[in-house]
Parts: C-alpha cells; structure tokens; sequence
C-alpha cells in the first residue's frame, strides 16, 4: 500500500526533475513482438479493419490504433500498408522489395538499321572527320587537312538529306553544317585556293539561318588582302566591323588595325593615320604606334612623328619587373618557387614581348632619327633623351652604337670611333660591344695593332662575348698565329655553341697548320648547320681538292653551283678540275659559263684562247683575245696573240695591220718587229727595209744592255722583251705562238675564297662569296643588316581566322 503513498514536499518549489521518468505507452516499441493484439493485426486482415470507436485495449493495456489515452490519440497506420499485397492472405511471405519476382529483363538490343541509329552515327564521322582536319592543318599537312575537309562536307550533305526524309527540315544540326564549311573554307584558304574559300564563306554569310555569320567577312577581307586586291579587303572589312557590337571591343580593334595596314598597302597614308589614331586612343599597342610612326614617316610629319614615338614608348608592357624573380631572402620555399617560375611559359611570354617591343622602338628611332631634325646626329640625341626618360633606358646605349653604325655608312669613320669611344667608360656590356666595334672597325683598316688592342678591351670587358674573341681570333690569324687564333675561336664556340663565324674560321685556322682533316670535320659539321652557305661548300671542295680527291671536290663543287649558279669563279674552279682529270668537253663547258657570267677574268680568257689555237679553231680564239687586250691594254702579248691568229688563219692582211698598230703601240717590242719583217718579205713589200733596220737597232741596243748586266742578272728591258715576244714567236719552236691549254695553277693571293695572305681579310674584297668568313661579323656588322622596316611589320597584323 505504501507504493500509492506520495509524500508532501518539504518545500513548495517544483521538483526540477519531476516526471522526467514519465512516457506514453503508445511510443512503446520494445513490447511489440510479446504483444499479441499487434502480432495478430500483422499476421491477419484484422489490422485493416477500421478502428472502432471504443477504446480497446490489449492484453498489456496497449491502446489500440487510434486510441485515445490521455489525450494523445495513437497515429492511425495507411489504409493499405507498403508492400502488403491480397497475396499475403493466401501465406505467402513477406516481400516488400518484390526480390521474389527474379533479375529484371535485359535491356533492349540497339536496332542498328533503324534510320535514326544511322544518323546518331554519320553525324558522329561527320564530327570525327573535322576534327582529323584540324589536327592535319595544326601538323602542317595542308593537302590531308583539306581531303579530310571535303570528305566531311560531302558526308554533312548526306546527312541533311537523310534528316529532311526523317524529320522536319527544323531538326537539322545548323552547328554541325556550320563547322562544316567554316572548316573547309579555312582549309582552302589554308591551301592558297581563295577563290573556293571565298566561294564557301559566301555560302554561311548568305545563310540568315546562321548567327553571328557576318563576323566571317572579316576572313574574306584577309584573303583579298593576299590577293593584293586592296578596295575589297576594306569593304569587307568595314561591312564586319558593321556587324561586330560595340562590347566587342578587341575584335573591333583587330578589325581597326586590319584597315590601316591595307591603307598603308594603298599608299592612302592619310586614311591609315585615322585608323591607328582612332586604336591609339582606345587601346595603344606596339603595332599600332609603330604602324602611325610609318605613315607619318610616309606623310613627312616631323612633329607628329615625334608625338607619335613618345605614344609608342608609352605603351604598356603589362609584364613583372625583372625584381620579382630575385629572392629577397634565405627561405628555402621561397626559393623553390621562384626557381619553378624563372623560365616557365609565361616567363617565356614576358620575354618575348619585351624584345618585340625593343625591336619596335629600336627600329623605328633608326627611321626616324635621320629625318626628325637637321642632322641625323641631333635625331639620334633627341631619340636618346626620350628612351633614357621610359622604362627602356638600357635601349638608348644600343641607339648610340647605331648613330656609329650610321656613321660608318655615311664613310665617317672618325666620327664612328669617337661615338664608339664614349662608351669606354660605360659598364662592361656597353664597353665591351662597344670595343668589339671598334676592333671590327680598326680590323677592315688593316690596322692590326689597335684592333688587336680594343679586341683585348673588349675580352677584358666581357669574357663571354663570342664576337670579341672570334675578332681577337682575327687579329691573331692576320698575324700567321694559326694555332693561337684557333685558341680563341673555341673559346668562343664555348661560350655560344652556334656562332658560326668561329666554328668557320678554326676551320680556315686548321688548313693553313695543314690538318686537313680537322679542318674537313668543323667545315662538314657547319654544313650541316648553314645547308645552303656557298662559302662552306667552296671549303669543303678545297679541302677535298688539297687531300687529292678530285672526285669529291667536284661534287662539293656540284652543290655550290647549285646553290650560287652565277658564281663564275666556283664555275672556272670546276673547269680546272675536269680539266686536270682530261675531260676537256666538261672543261669547256665550266669554262664557257664562267666566262658568260664574268667576261673580265684573264686566267678563263686565256685558257679559251689556248684552248681554240689547240683544236685549230684559230677564228674563235681572236675574240677571247681581243677581249684580253682590252682588259689589259698595256700587256703587249694578247695583241701579238690576235695578230698571231690571224696569220694562222691565213688572213696575212688583217695580221700585218694589227702587227703594224702594235708597232705603233710598242715601238720597242723585237718580236712584233721580226714578224712585220718576216710578213713583209713574204708579201713583197717596201717598208720591209725599214722594220729590218728597226730591228738590227733594237737587237744592238739589246746586246749592249746584256754586256752591261753582271752574269745572272737580266735587264729588266731585255726581260720584257723576251717576255712580251715570247706569245708572237712562230709555230716552229717559239712558246709564245702556243699557248698551252692546261689551266695554269692559281695563285695563292687569288683564290676566291680561302685566305691565304693577310690581304684576303680586308673588307674591301668585293667577290660575293669571298673570304668573308675571316672576317668578323660582330655586334657592328649584325646591326648594319638589321635595316628593315614596315613590309615586314605589316604582314603580322592580320586578324587570324
């Protein structure tokens, strides 16, 4: 009885814990399977049946389904529980997955013939096909890119056709049919086909089902502009920039830019200035600013030139500062980083802009220097204070080398060297490419000492600099120190692997010691460098022809006149070899071009007049001859060899007039003399008394002068005569009537293109493929050759397609 007994609190405050023990027997779950009411509802069609009114209870005091117990009713369950089928009344067990029903049925097998499966899959080799044009045109396979182009629009069209059979002509893939000829129009344009490039653009422009199509009339406006036909390039031009929206706004810019460069093509310089003005104004690029500098420079607007290269150096680069890949302290991290990203892509981009701009400012102050003032020495200071004020202030010592270089060109030396001069002072980069011009200066005067002294100024200067220690090299080989010269010409490969001019004159260095095959390796792997350098394929044949391989020499020889066909010295080279081998026919052949392309050299002259009087075709070796005379009219022998043919030809006549004007000529030749006597005598004529009394003077007057002469020595008149009779005598027994028709060995000085005297560095040697190799080609000599201007700017501003 004690357990219905509850004691009073002690205090009237609530217990804070009071009925925490307490719940709803409805939530109670853990009885459910002891509690038979609910076992027989699950079991039996007695849990679907609806509640009933009364509160009935279990067998445990459970309240059933829908109860109400103080006051909280019991949630009533679904009418029809999940997963309780009638089935469950005839015994069968509980399922509510359906697991008892067995795997489902297999998927439905592709019905492949269907025509919408032959669709899906030609529209998919459709796509396969641009794609593998593309990657052909990316490899540089034009002619694959644009099969692969035509096949795929020939497979599009079947398609088309196969979709309007199908479905409603609304269902067509417009993308697809679009990639399409975009692809094959880029292809034939790809392959220089532009009237079928322009024929398919014309075909997406018409086509108003296409958006955006209007944009491709920017790719018709480039192919006109390859086809030099200006007046269409810049309607179309203008007809897509039309269509291009303002928001656009790099793509009109483009556009802007693809206008002036066509206008400057048209010489329409004042149309052109409008258009750069306009971009400069919007968004300033290098090429734009370079581009306006032109057409003033082509207008003759000083000032606005000068404005103009003050906008073009006030173009942002938009890259870091070279600072940013200096570590600014020990931390290993830090340096990881900095370390990964000294020569990534980007680094590698940021270059690359930076010296196209170099090249840009650089270029067009070269233009601009000479024409902006009075003197091109003054344009060259204003140049320079504007470049010292920007962000490029390295590039105003580089204009400074190029006022020198402008100064060599005017033929001012003294005012190149003491521009050069100045920067003795400067740091070692200036100084030394400033000294390595000099020396280069010094070096084509023949003066040795002081390029030899500033070639040392300019090693001391900059160790690493290839120029000046190939033109230290130089001044060594002048000197005959061969071994030494090749010394410094690998210290320069060292330093950079591809300087050529080095690589060239070790091997020069090496066949002057005779180590012909050393020399043979460095001229064979320079070949493999330079293909097409005539001057190493001449090398290589003199290298050949020393260590007695004709056969090779001619070969190498072979090469050259491919490469340099006009080169009348490798063509008379040629015919000697053939020559010594025996083959006249080849000989005369070499002989006869060289001689066609350079009638003026004596040793070709004579060898076809030598070789004519040997083959008896006397009338052909007068003109050769004569030819002689006239380009030495002092030397008496080739006109004793005109009259000689004549005689030999039987024309006494024409021989004893040209012996006559000889005479008159060369009063004191003896031989001339004895053939006017003989000729007269044969023809019967007076004035034969007066050459025989003429001529027993001379002899006299000969023989005195051989008394006077110790014995051993000749008089120099005795020996000139001999000389100059020696090509008149007659066919008995005299040398001079028969020239021999072996070409005579050149001499050591007149070889045409190795060196073999210190005079075949000089620079005023003029033959195109002389010794040019042993001379130096420094900084000085590189920034002569870099005089180009706005052809090649222009061509990169085309919009790609």
């Amino acid at each position: 009885m004690m357990q219905n007994v509850h004691l009073a609190p002690e205090t009237d405050e609530d217990d804070l814990y009071s009925g925490y023990n307490d719940y709803n027997p409805t939530y109670d779950t853990e009885e459910l399977e002891n509690d038979t009411a609910f076992q027989q509802a699950v079991r039996t069609s007695h849990g679907r049946r609806p509640p009933s009114k009364t509160s009935l209870a279990s067998s445990t005091g459970r309240p059933v389904t829908g109860a109400v117990q103080d006051g909280v009713t019991r949630p009533m369950t679904a009418v029809r529980a999940a997963g309780f089928t009638k089935a469950a009344l005839r015994g069968s067990a509980f399922d509510p997955l359906g697991q008892s029903r067995g795997p489902a049925p297999p998927l439905e097998a592709k019905n492949e013939d269907s025509p919408e499966e032959k669709i899906r899959q030609l529209e998919k080799k459709v796509n396969e096909l641009v794609e593998e044009s593309c990657v052909a045109n990316s490899c540089g396979d034009l002619k694959l890119a644009l099969e692969k182009a035509k096949d795929a629009g020939r497979k599009e069209r079947v398609l088309v056709r196969q979709r309007e059979q199908i479905t409603s002509p609304e269902n067509i893939n417009l993308d697809l049919t679009y990639s399409v000829l975009f692809n094959l129009a880029s292809q034939y344009s790809a392959n220089e086909m532009y009237a079928e490039a322009l024929n398919t653009y014309q075909v997406i422009v018409k086509n108003k089902m296409f958006s955006n199509a209007g944009r491709l009339k920017v790719n018709m406006g480039n192919i006109y502009l390859k086809q030099r036909n200006y007046s269409k390039a810049i309607k179309f031009y203008r007809m897509a920039l039309d269509q291009i929206p303002s928001v656009h706004k790099e793509m009109r810019i483009k556009i802007m830019q693809n206008i002036g460069v066509t206008f400057i093509k048209t010489g329409q310089y004042s149309d052109a200035i409008n258009s750069f003005e306009h971009i400069m104004s919007m968004a300033p690029s290098l090429k734009a600013g370079f581009n306006l500098i032109l057409s003033y420079f082509a207008v003759g607007d000083r000032e606005k030139m000068k404005k103009a290269f003050q906008r073009l150096i006030a173009v942002p680069l938009e890259i870091d500062e070279d600072d940013k890949y200096i570590s600014p302290s020990d931390d290993p991290h830090t340096n990881l980083v900095i370390e990964a990203i000294k020569n990534d892509h980007l680094r590698q981009m940021e270059r690359e802009r930076k010296a196209t701009a170099e090249k840009y400012i650089m270029t067009a102050a070269k233009l601009i220097a000479p024409v902006i003032e009075a003197s091109f020495a003054v344009g060259y200071d204003w140049c320079v204070e504007v470049v010292k004020a920007s962000q490029y202030v390295e590039l105003a010592n580089d204009l400074e080398i190029n006022k020198a270089i402008t100064y060599l060109r005017q033929k001012d030396f003294n005012q190149a060297v003491e521009t050069l001069k100045m920067f003795e002072k400067k740091d070692s980069r200036v100084k030394s490419a400033a000294a390595t011009n000099l020396s280069f200066l010094y070096f084509l005067e023949n003066e040795f000492a002081q390029a030899s002294s500033y070639a040392d100024l300019a090693v001391n200067s900059d160790r690493y600099n290839p120029s000046a220690l190939t033109n230290k090299g130089n001044t060594v080989f002048a000197n005959g120190d061969y071994e030494k010269a090749a010394e410094f010409y690998k210290e320069a490969l060292r330093n950079d692997s591809s300087c050529t001019e080095a690589l060239y004159n070790i091997g020069l260095a090496y066949k002057k010691l005779n180590r012909l095959d050393e020399a043979l390796d460095c001229f064979l792997k320079l070949h493999a460098i330079l293909r097409n350098s005539a001057q190493v394929l001449y090398q290589i044949a003199s290298v050949y022809e020393l260590m007695d391989d004709p056969s090779q020499a001619m070969e190498w020889l072979m090469q050259l006149i491919s490469v340099a066909p006009t080169d009348s010295r490798a063509l008379s080279k040629l015919g000697g070899l053939h020559d010594s081998e025996g083959d006249k026919s080849q000989a005369l052949q070499y002989y006869y071009e060289s001689y066609r392309y350079f009638p003026s050299n004596i040793e070709v002259i004579e060898w076809l007049g030598a070789y004519y009087i040997d083959t008896q075709f006397c009338e052909k070796a007068i003109q050769y001859f004569e030819r002689a005379s006239l380009i030495q009219p002092t030397q008496v022998k080739w006109q004793l060899m005109v009259a000689s043919c004549f005689r030999r030809s039987g024309n006494y006549q024409k021989a004893l007039d040209t012996y006559k004007d000889i005479h008159r000529k060369f009063p004191e030749n003896v031989e001339c003399l004895r053939f006017l006597v003989r000729l007269c005598t044969d023809i019967g004529l007076k004035e034969v008394q007066e050459y025989a009394t003429k001529l027993k003077r001379l002899e006299k007057m000969k023989e005195i002068r051989e008394q006077r002469t110790k014995s051993g020595r000749d008089g120099s008149g005795g020996s000139r005569s001999r000389r100059e009779g020696s090509a008149g005598s007659d066919s008995g027994g005299s040398k001079g009537e028969r020239l021999s028709a072996q070409l005579r060995a050149l001499p050591g000085a007149g070889e045409p293109y190795e060196s073999c005297s210190s005079k075949e560095l000089d620079a005023s040697y003029v033959d195109p493929l002389g010794p040019q190799i042993e001379r130096p080609k420094t900084a000085a000599k590189k920034r002569v050759d870099e005089d180009d201007f706005a052809d090649e700017e222009l061509g990169d501003d085309l919009l790609p397609e």
